[in-house]
């Protein structure tokens, strides 16, 4: 009898944890996923994707365990320059064709001061997937006084190598960076 009242009590903690877990969606209105690189080592090119996903799933409110999704619609490439994101797109770059999506998929997040973690996860780029640690800044969630739903608010920044990536290895430095400075800023709503 002991054994079943453990096994229900674990079932039950279990179902509970599972039950607490929020899903949350980006507001694709107030959210921008953009890149900075390098050009000839004197001026920054920025560009930012169009189309891109982001879910989170966080049974705290803090979002310390938190697991974040990210999928990026490469052909969304945008540079403000049509031969540059037509460029961008072949497969000297992005390659979209054969590489239609860019995910990123958490696997830790540490606090490191309040609202403040280090986003450890596996980035895909190029058909190369490489752990890469950024920067997530949870700016606050508040009650949206427009939907009177519950909005977080989320910025990522960091960077990675295009190099580890074998992304535009024919351009080398000073043509190209290979330093890649990520910023990410979004609203959440609450899907469940």
């Amino acid at each position: 009898m002991k054994k079943i009242f453990a096994f229900l009590t674990i079932a039950a903690l279990t179902v509970s944890t599972v039950i607490a877990q929020s899903t949350w969606k980006v507001d694709k209105a107030h959210a921008r996923l953009q890149f900075t690189i390098t050009h000839l080592a004197i001026s920054d090119v920025d560009g930012f994707f169009k189309d891109f996903d982001v879910t989170i799933v966080s049974a705290k409110p803090d979002f310390s365990d938190a697991k974040i999704t990210l999928v990026v619609q490469t052909a969304s490439v945008n540079t403000d320059n049509n031969k540059r994101d037509t460029h961008l797109k072949s497969d000297e770059f992005f390659d979209v064709t054969k590489y239609p999506t860019m995910n990123f998929v958490s696997t830790s997040v540490t606090p490191t001061s309040a609202g403040h973690f280090k986003l450890v996860g596996n980035l895909t780029l190029h058909g190369v997937t490489k752990p890469v640690t950024m920067d997530l800044w949870h700016r606050a969630t508040i009650v949206n006084p427009q939907t009177q739903k519950e909005s977080a608010g989320f910025k990522v920044t960091g960077s990675i190598k295009r190099s580890d990536f074998n992304f535009g290895r024919g351009f080398r430095s000073p043509i190209l960076g290979d330093e890649v400075t990520i910023t990410a800023n979004g609203e959440f709503g609450k899907a469940n």
